[in-house]
């Protein structure tokens, strides 16, 4: 164990919910009191693996750009971080970890204990056992390492095409990265329309943006196969309707909670996947294990069920809370209402709250209204149109859910909805909200305000 009246808190995972809790704890509590153990099993650490497909597009330049703070920054803190080191397993009978390194090539293990634990191992992406999967230029995008190895397959790659697995929000991102790269793009997916995260009708409407900036979309297409040419790299990607030539492949197709450690410890995980934890993000049963981040899930505010959502912003706070508990105070985080924008070149898309399908299965009765618009007066240069779709409920005029597609200045409006989701308000409400107003950002009424007016209209006559 640590030293006589001194504590060991163990981190398991080195980027944002993990760091963050590790950094908190620290402020809090000095290394006189508090010894901090962290293992991470990358190069890297509290990076944004959100901006890899901006830097992989060449809109950021330096990998070094997306890391907030190096290790050695950490370590200058007092923090004993030890990377390239793999956490095997948890023994709690015995309050212990055992950790592998990964970096030297010996394969050394040892056992680690600790006071307090917190489990921040992210989440993996989804990866079909097909033929061809795994072979050299087939590449996901969760971790720096990961971005470097594509960027350089991208540059020793003889050809310019690019096929994307996947229309989530990775893989429309990558397909604006691709494109920006001069590469042709064709994006497979497996759904009816992209942005499963949207309506099929908003999703539509970003189907037809992608055409129109060049990327083939392939919907309904399940993948079959990844062929490879004699020198054993992809050269295809196939379904079940074609085959689809590729010098490079790039896997948007999701994550899930990476908690293959925690379920062998025997830690209660949810219909999801992750982890369940408490309001102080303890988790459920365990007075001195904390878990945040992608490996977590969380409480939908909206429909009072448990979603996984993979995360940044989750996982900073998340980390805040646990560090802020670790450290002797008092924190909470009550939940999401999960909002998340994304674009893919000048097109900007935008959702919070429940989808209909979302409302259906939480069994709540609603009504529904999409309305065109433009992001700023329409008599002032360079407005541009967009679309909102609003959710209500039935009867009590509740606000479920936004989404929005459109160009400059469409996304970052669904913040609107978002504070209006946590604070519970009904779309009458929202109609007098005071927003600000000139030509230059918004016609007169915001874009939101005329979904809101309008659903409240419906919501009257329903």
């Amino acid at each position: 164990m640590s030293m006589p009246g001194r504590e060991r808190l163990v981190v398991i995972g080195g980027d944002a919910a993990g760091m963050s809790a590790a950094s908190q704890a620290r402020r809090l509590k000095g290394p006189e009191d508090l010894e901090i153990v962290a293992f991470e099993r990358g190069h890297f650490t509290s990076y944004s693996a959100c901006g890899i497909p901006y830097w992989v597009g060449g809109d950021v330049t330096d990998r070094d750009d997306l890391i907030a703070r190096t290790p050695e920054e950490h370590r200058a803190r007092g923090i004993d971080l030890r990377l390239r080191t793999e956490v095997t397993q948890i023994d709690m009978a015995g309050r212990r970890v055992r950790a592998r390194d990964v970096g030297s090539g010996t394969g050394s293990a040892y056992w680690t204990s600790y006071d307090k634990l917190v489990i921040a191992t992210g989440a993996r992406p989804v990866r079909p056992d097909l033929p061809g999967m795994d072979a050299p230029g087939v590449h996901g995008v969760q971790t720096l390492d990961d971005g470097q190895a594509l960027l350089d397959t991208l540059e020793r790659a003889r050809g310019k095409r690019a096929v994307v697995v996947g229309a989530g929000y990775i893989g429309v991102e990558m397909a604006e990265a691709l494109i920006n790269r001069g590469y042709e793009v064709t994006v497979v997916n497996r759904g009816s329309e992209p942005m499963s995260t949207l309506d099929p009708d908003m999703g539509r409407l970003v189907h037809r943006a992608m055409e129109g900036l060049g990327i083939t979309m392939v919907d309904d297409a399940e993948v079959t196969e990844l062929p490879t040419g004699e020198d054993g790299r992809v050269r295809a990607v196939v379904t079940k309707d074609g085959e689809h030539p590729a010098d490079v492949v790039v896997l948007g197709i999701g994550v899930r909670p990476e908690t293959t450690l925690a379920a062998a410890a025997g830690l209660p995980l949810g219909a999801h996947g992750g982890l369940l934890t408490d309001l102080a993000m303890r988790v459920r049963g365990h007075t001195d294990i904390w878990a945040g981040g992608d490996c977590v899930e969380v409480l939908d505010l909206v429909s009072g069920q448990e979603r996984h959502i993979a995360l940044g912003t989750h996982a900073n706070k998340h980390g805040q809370v646990i560090g802020t508990n670790v450290g002797g105070g008092h924190a909470t985080f009550p939940g999401v209402v999960g909002t998340a924008v994304s674009k893919v070149c000048d097109l900007e898309i935008a959702r919070t709250g429940l989808r209909e399908k979302d409302a259906r299965r939480a069994g709540l009765q609603y009504e529904t209204v999409t309305i065109e618009s433009t992001s700023r007066a329409g008599y002032y240069p360079g407005a541009s149109p967009m679309t909102v779709k609003m959710l209500a409920e039935r009867r009590t005029g509740r606000l479920l859910g936004v989404q929005i597609v459109g160009r400059e200045g469409a996304a970052k409006r669904v913040d609107i909805a978002a504070v209006a989701l946590t604070a519970g308000m009904t779309v009458e409400q929202m109609t007098a909200l005071d927003l600000g107003y000139a030509p230059p950002f918004s016609p007169v009424w915001d874009p939101v305000l005329v979904a809101a007016r309008k659903a409240a209209t419906k919501v009257r006559n329903s």
